[in-house]
């Protein structure tokens, strides 16, 4: 049984939060808002992750309103989500992942990330895809006001 999810999230930049794509700290005059760490390369992908599996989405999982959230490590959310579904028999085939901003430019960076996600999915990084794109200074993402992701994960059981 093959089973696609997809993930999207957004974050202001202007916040003093540190700008974390991916689970690496990418250097930035604007910092991030957010109730957890921010990272929405994390984010998007929990959701991917989460919706493929039919568990709904990072929202219900591990809500804002909880306090135990603030400041977290994205990373560790992965984890957990990537555990509960595991335990259900899934198995992850591929990830292709899409962040969206204008700056920085991020493409130093991709291998790191895919390392942190294959590490936090136990999976090989050729599993991994990850680019970064623009929106040609269009919109509040190219007046460089936040940053997008999108993911899309496929499962199999």
């Amino acid at each position: 049984m093959l089973r696609i999810g997809y993930g999207f999230d957004v974050h202001q930049f202007g916040g003093c939060r540190p700008l974390i794509i991916g689970g690496v700290n990418i250097p930035c005059m604007k910092g991030i808002k957010a109730h957890s760490d921010g990272d929405v390369m994390m984010h998007s992908l929990i959701d991917a992750l989460l919706g493929a599996a039919c568990y709904g989405d990072i929202g219900s999982m591990f809500p804002d309103t909880d306090a135990k959230y603030n400041n977290i490590d994205s990373r560790k959310l992965l984890r957990i989500a990537w555990e509960k579904i595991t335990r259900q028999g899934f198995l992850l085939e591929n990830i292709d992942i899409t962040v969206i901003l204008q700056v920085p430019r991020i493409n130093t960076y991709i291998y790191q990330m895919k390392h942190h996600l294959s590490q936090d999915l136990n999976c090989s990084v050729t599993s991994i895809n990850i680019k970064a794109t623009t929106t040609d200074t269009l919109g509040y993402i190219g007046r460089s006001e936040g940053i997008a992701c999108i993911a899309v994960v496929l499962l199999t059981r």
